[in-house]
């Protein structure tokens, strides 16, 4: 199996975290190599103004995709390292109490909210910029687990064992600091997508899911990529021969055995522990 197989393995049993992770740090790339191919073409474009969210709302406006964009680009390497850091962290933390397509519906529309707030608050101050980055979707992640469960223990090397509103606290109170320094609107950003994970988690408490309807569009989604085959009626006929088919059911339980043994390792060790005839395993299975 090749690097590649390796590659679309890793993406299609991970998670919706590692999904994102994937997603980030593929876009980043993408967009990279597409800066350098242009100027090496000498072609006056710059892609940055059409997936970079505008203060402008004139600009946004003519461009209102850039609402959802903004959340999966990044503007240099280093920013993207700590945002896919943060990323892992704040989504192992969600999902220890909420399902894939919850946290999706959250990064999304975590991201969106801490978009609006920053374009709502550069139109009263009366300042124009631009925004990339998953910050505030991430930090919607982080606030709605801290609003679930405040007093869950950390252990954070060189800092010992706190609490996780601690570690949200502090976060925020270093955007607070850091507000009239420099990035003012990615820092507004973060609060934005702090005060919806906030209300999200006040509204769930209350029975309103803001991201149902987004796991609905997931389902129908996954309906439409995979459709039931339809199975046309048709003579059965009796197998006489026993041992074929109790032979094909052995062999058929025994893979799936295989199948959820190698599933339950990468839950509790990880998808690198595997060895390379389990991976191989596992990637053919999935075909």
């Amino acid at each position: 199996m090749n690097i590649l197989d390796d590659v679309k393995l890793q993406y299609r049993t991970g998670g919706m975290v590692q999904k994102l992770l994937f997603w980030n740090i593929g876009l980043f790339v993408l967009a990279t190599l597409v800066d350098v191919g242009l100027k090496f073409s000498g072609v006056a474009f710059s892609y940055f103004d059409y997936i970079a969210l505008s203060s402008n709302t004139a600009v946004f406006m003519a461009k209102p995709w850039t609402i959802l964009t903004f959340n999966f680009f990044h503007a240099g390497v280093f920013h993207l390292i700590f945002n896919v850091l943060i990323l892992h962290f704040s989504g192992r933390l969600f999902n220890t109490y909420f399902t894939d397509k919850q946290l999706f519906g959250v990064y999304l529309l975590g991201g969106i909210f801490s978009g609006l707030t920053f374009i709502a608050l550069y139109f009263v101050l009366g300042k124009v910029s631009l925004l990339v980055g998953a910050s505030g979707a991430i930090m919607a992640l982080l606030m709605a687990t801290a609003t679930y469960a405040p007093f869950m223990l950390l252990r954070i090397p060189l800092v010992g064992t706190v609490k996780l509103w601690h570690v949200a606290f502090f976060i925020l109170l270093m955007d607070l600091i850091q507000l009239p320094l420099e990035n003012m609107g990615g820092h507004l950003a973060h609060f934005g997508g702090a005060l919806f994970g906030f209300m999200y988690i006040k509204l769930l408490q209350k029975g309103v899911d803001l991201t149902k309807p987004i796991s609905v569009f997931l389902d129908q989604l996954v309906t439409i990529a995979n459709p039931k085959p339809k199975t046309p009626f048709r003579k059965v006929h009796r197998n006489t021969e026993k041992k074929s088919v109790h032979s094909y059911g052995q062999n058929k339980d025994m893979t799936q055995k295989q199948i959820d043994e190698i599933l339950d390792k990468i839950s509790q060790s990880g998808y690198d522990c595997l060895t390379k005839e389990e991976k191989e395993f596992l990637f053919k299975a999935g075909k």
